[in-house]
């Protein structure tokens, strides 16, 4: 099966036309974050969501960590998936389930050690897909992805292997290394946001190298 590329970080309506017009299957918005690349008001979110058609995915990435502010974000942008960066207070998956039932919950996992295994492997039974990435919550400032940085697809391979649900591979991936990181993880998805981008904006040969690094 062909891996299915996700760029992130998505800022205009035009961004998130080029993107798909290279091939995204999905495309990242990035709203209210304590640190990292690429955020943009609801606002702008919401109005970027509207233009992308199925089969295409819109992606909101949400720091909130309660059920009941998720679905607040949610219904500002009405993205198709939620991507949830940091931990879920009380793993209360089924909330948001009931309250958005036709939304794809997407919970990213930043692979610190073999400790992400367990923890991608239990909350697998509640989401819809698990994104590994290269963050680390547990500082002062949390950072919660685009990052830019590889971290361990040793680790990243052991979760693909024992989950039952798509995972996405986010974290320094470029057009050098993009199939290396597929051929050792074997990921549904890739996450792309920093590698594509020159001085913060979608450039639009970087994509250009992305694609056909993928050939």
């Amino acid at each position: 099966m062909k891996v299915k590329v996700k760029i992130c970080c998505i800022s205009s309506i035009e961004e998130a036309a080029l993107a798909i017009g290279y091939g995204a299957a999905a495309i990242g918005l990035v709203g209210r974050m304590p640190s990292g690349p690429g955020i943009i008001t609801d606002e702008l979110i919401h109005s970027i969501a509207k233009t992308v058609l199925p089969p295409i995915d819109s992606f909101l990435l949400t720091s909130e960590t309660t059920a009941e502010a998720i679905i607040e974000h949610h219904n500002k942008v009405n993205t198709t998936t939620i991507q949830m960066v940091d931990a879920l207070t009380d793993r209360q998956y089924l909330k948001i389930r009931e309250a958005i039932p036709h939304v794809k919950l997407v919970q990213v996992i930043h692979v610190l050690d073999e400790n992400s295994i367990k923890e991608a492997i239990e909350i697998s039974e509640f989401v819809d897909a698990i994104l590994l990435d290269s963050g680390n919550p547990n500082l002062s400032t949390k950072v919660l992805g685009g990052t830019g940085k590889t971290h361990n697809w040793d680790i990243s391979k052991k979760i693909r292997e024992n989950i039952k649900i798509p995972t996405y591979l986010a974290g320094g991936i470029n057009k050098d290394n993009i199939r290396m990181a597929i051929e050792h993880v074997e990921p549904f998805g890739i996450d792309l946001c920093s590698s594509v981008r020159t001085i913060g904006q979608l450039d639009e040969r970087k994509l250009e190298s992305l694609f056909k690094a993928l050939l």
